[in-house]
């Protein structure tokens, strides 16, 4: 199993926090970046919103593609999954672009595809918005024009979207990027079966995490294998009590929070397959579900039954995110890899 985690792009993960000691900022995520690559982890998804749905739309927000570009220059092996949404992107544009940051990185770019909810954002840029089914006929055009720029020296295309004549992108990537994606409606699903290398979920515990899985892979026509990974909020604690308290401050939600009219918003702009209670609206992703919360023994256990039911990624938040990263990578991440001394080697010789 990889361990990646959310690049806190928002300042914080929590709605209902108002200060996680977590500022939107290239110094914190540069620091986070680097330091997260000496401790263990393996890649970072970087979220593209351009308004902040977690602290409020006037909170900032960082760009994930300048980010990501600064990052590839900074950081050494960790894998760079960018995440883009064709409304806001021309794909010959963002295949130029991601072909480039994956030469400055080395050949650690990923895109993590993301078929765009928000009907506010996209009205304030002035970018298309396209209802539920139809977001998907994009992204399926979108992906193949961008895999054709990456994959043929001149590139020819006429479809509903978009329309390509001889373009050219060279260089090309230094390896085809993988796309990961994640969704829940029937669209979604059909889509990342047929186009996509990764498919990445929202919490949940294990057992319906292997329904899912069995599910996506039966929909995979051609038979090749699909990777997995899930979405998790970890509160790390001594003791079980001192974890339960954790949690329940997180999770004393007022709907009165910046970011609740924007959480609605999302909840009808989507097709989820499970409701969701007032409580997860504090944590994204539904990532209290996949149950990483309590003592090191306890989380490392949790990972173990997600790696035996076939998750092959672990995409992680934490509040605060650099000091809760540090105590993941000494205290849970050694019990998961059984290397207990590489690590606290790895770390002493980096602090």
């Amino acid at each position: 199993m990889r361990f990646g985690y959310w690049l806190p792009v928002f300042g914080g993960w929590l709605r209902n926090v108002d200060d996680e000691s977590m500022e939107a900022s290239w110094r914190y995520v540069r620091d986070l970046a680097v330091r997260s690559e000496q401790i263990g982890f393996d890649i970072t998804l970087i979220a593209e919103l351009n308004l902040n749905d977690i602290k409020g739309v006037d909170a900032p927000s960082l760009d994930a593609w300048s980010t990501a570009a600064a990052l590839a220059a900074v950081t050494k092996r960790l894998e760079l999954m960018v995440a883009v949404r064709p409304n806001f992107h021309h794909p010959g544009l963002l295949a130029k672009a991601a072909a480039n940051i994956d030469s400055i990185s080395g050949g650690r770019v990923a895109l993590n595809v993301v078929s765009s909810w928000w009907r506010d954002e996209a009205q304030q840029f002035g970018l298309p918005f396209d209802v539920h089914d139809a977001r998907y006929a994009r992204t399926e055009e979108w992906l193949r024009a961008v895999r054709g720029l990456w994959r043929e020296h001149r590139f020819s295309h006429a479809g509903a979207f978009y329309k390509f004549e001889q373009a050219i992108v060279e260089p090309k990537p230094q390896r085809l990027p993988p796309i990961y994606a994640g969704g829940e409606s029937e669209a979604a699903k059909n889509l990342i079966a047929r186009d996509a290398d990764a498919y990445v979920m929202h919490g949940d515990p294990p057992e319906k995490l292997a329904l899912k899985m069995a599910d996506m892979r039966a929909r995979r026509a051609d038979g090749t294998p699909l990777m997995f990974g899930v979405a998790g909020f970890v509160i790390c604690r001594p003791t079980m009590e001192q974890a339960k308290r954790e949690l329940a401050r997180i999770t004393n939600v007022s709907a009165s929070a910046a970011g609740y009219a924007n959480y609605q918003q999302w909840l009808v702009g989507t097709q989820l397959e499970q409701s969701m209670s007032v409580e997860e609206y504090s944590v994204s992703n539904r990532g209290l579900r996949t149950g990483l919360v309590g003592t090191p023994e306890v989380i490392a256990e949790r990972l173990d039954a997600l790696d035996r039911a076939g998750i092959d990624l672990t995409l992680l938040q934490f509040s605060p995110q650099a000091e809760e990263m540090e105590r993941f990578a000494s205290e849970v991440i050694p019990l998961v890899r059984g290397d207990v001394r590489r690590v606290a080697s790895t770390i002493e010789s980096t602090a």
